[in-house]
C-alpha cells in the first residue's frame, strides 16, 4: 500500500516542505506554532514500527524541527508528541509553548479546545519565513 495523508490531517494543516523521511505540516493554529512530522511510511501507527534506520532518522528529523523552532519561535519550552488517539497514522506534534499561552502549563490538546486559524497575512509570514529554513 503507498503512502496517504490522513484526511484529517490534510485538512487543518498546511505542507510546508518534505525531507528525506517525513512531511513537514504547519498546524493551523493560531493560538500556538505547531508543527507535525510525518513519517511517509504506509500503515504506520507507533514509532517502534519503523525500521531501525527509520528510527534513526525520524529522532534526527525530530532534533532538527526542534532546533528550528527554538531559534525561529523561541519558546520557553517545546512539547513533542507521538499521541495518535484521535488520527491513528503515525505523526509528530512539536508545539512552541509560552508561560502566557492559553493553555500552560498544561497540554495543549484539551477535549474541548477550538483552534483558532492565523489570519492570511500572518499565514503567509510563516510560510515564507520558516518554509525557507527548512529546506
Amino acid at each position: 500500500m503507498m503512502f496517504q495523508l490522513n484526511s484529517q490531517l490534510t485538512t487543518n494543516t498546511i505542507l510546508l516542505t518534505e525531507w528525506n523521511l517525513s512531511l513537514v505540516l504547519l498546524k493551523n493554529d493560531q493560538n500556538y506554532p505547531w508543527l507535525i512530522l510525518v513519517p511517509k511510511q504506509a500503515n504506520m501507527q507507533e514509532i517502534h514500527q519503523l525500521t531501525a534506520h527509520h528510527q534513526a532518522l525520524l529522532i534526527k528529523e525530530i532534533c532538527r524541527l526542534s532546533e528550528m523552532m527554538q531559534k525561529y519561535f523561541q519558546p520557553d519550552k517545546l512539547n513533542i508528541g507521538a499521541l495518535g488517539n484521535i488520527v491513528p497514522q503515525l505523526h509528530i506534534h512539536v508545539v512552541a509553548r509560552y508561560k502566557n499561552d492559553l493553555a500552560w502549563p498544561h497540554g495543549v490538546w484539551q477535549p474541548n479546545y477550538i483552534s483558532e486559524p492565523y489570519s492570511p497575512e500572518k499565514l503567509s509570514t510563516l510560510i515564507h519565513d520558516f518554509g525557507s529554513l527548512l529546506l
